[in-house]
């Protein structure tokens, strides 16, 4: 009798020590404190430059300041196929919504598959073919439009222009570029461009530039679609000790870029503002769209100059930029 008293009373202990585990699983798996709130995922590329730097930055700092709705992740990728496989990893995480930065081809695939999925993807900067996809960019085709009208205002219709492109930013380069070439075809038709491919780094920036003055003695402006490969271009020329380029035009929104302006009386530098901190408004955007608000699927924010005559007016000292 003490034998089976002995074993029904540890069958029941057993039973007890079973549920009391049980009973604090959703405890772990579902903490109370993120009950309610939106998941979402950030896709940024790989710090390589200045700018995509300050993406990455305000885009977490605009998910911190909504801590009280949203829930993030945010991953940065060196390529196409390592950006495929966070989003699968922000899929698998349970991401309602993705603001994207995909500056790489073959995001398309991918992207459209996580839409189809019912994610809400917000593409930053970056125009992609996927069915159902929001953005969010600065006027990339303006940029050139404006860039075109500075440097003929600067120089007149007719001179040597040297058009630094970047064709592995994809529709970024070809926008500005666009713009660029067919404002320069109706105000200026006689001008001359000459078009070298770069990249949106000051190293390249200083070692393309080098070899473009060695081969093109006589130029006026230089288009150029971004201020770290003018700052990198501006050293070639100091070095090269060249009076003859009037203008370099930029993008971007670069502290230090800007400083230089008022330095360089010979040359005018110009940059198109393209602010990284628009990645907040992004941010915003995925938000809203979570909510049920009504949003536009497509939001271009316009252009602004900036040079020497008005520099000061978008100095910041806390800008990562």
């Amino acid at each position: 009798m003490k034998k089976i008293l002995f074993v029904v009373i540890a069958i029941l202990m057993a039973t007890t020590a079973l549920a009391g585990c049980t009973s604090t699983e959703p405890e772990t798996a579902a903490p109370e404190a993120e009950a309610g709130k939106y998941k979402v995922g950030i896709l940024a590329p790989a710090v390589t430059h200045g700018w995509v730097a300050a993406v990455a930055y305000n885009a977490e700092q605009r998910c911190q300041e909504l801590s009280d709705e949203i829930e993030y992740k945010l991953y940065t990728s060196s390529n196409a196929e390592e950006m495929t496989t966070q989003l699968d990893d922000l899929l698998t995480w349970g991401a309602q919504a993705i603001v994207a930065f995909p500056q790489w081809e073959g995001m398309e695939v991918p992207i459209q598959a996580a839409i189809d999925k019912g994610v809400t993807v917000v593409n930053f900067d970056i125009v992609i073919d996927a069915e159902g996809v929001y953005r969010l960019s600065g006027d990339n085709r303006d940029m050139g439009v404006q860039g075109a009208h500075y440097i003929v205002d600067k120089i007149g219709t007719e001179g040597k222009v040297v058009m630094l492109e970047v064709p592995t930013s994809g529709s970024v380069s070809e926008l500005r570029k666009e713009g660029f070439m067919t404002t320069l075809a109706e105000i200026a038709p006689n001008m001359e461009v000459v078009s070298y491919a770069t990249k949106f780094t000051r190293e390249d920036g200083l070692k393309d530039m080098a070899d473009i003055l060695t081969s093109n003695p006589q130029i006026d402006a230089v288009y150029s679609m971004d201020d770290e490969t003018s700052i990198g271009a501006l050293q070639a020329i100091k070095e090269a000790n060249r009076t003859d380029i009037k203008v370099i035009t930029g993008g971007g929104g670069m502290q230090e870029y800007f400083k230089m302006m008022p330095e360089n009386t010979d040359i005018w530098i110009q940059s198109a503002l393209y602010s990284p901190a628009m990645v907040r408004d992004a941010v915003d955007m995925a938000v809203s769209i979570l909510k049920g608000e009504t949003v536009e699927p497509v939001v271009v924010l316009p252009t602004t100059i900036v040079d020497r005559d008005n520099y000061t007016e978008f100095l910041d000292a806390n800008s990562p930029y």
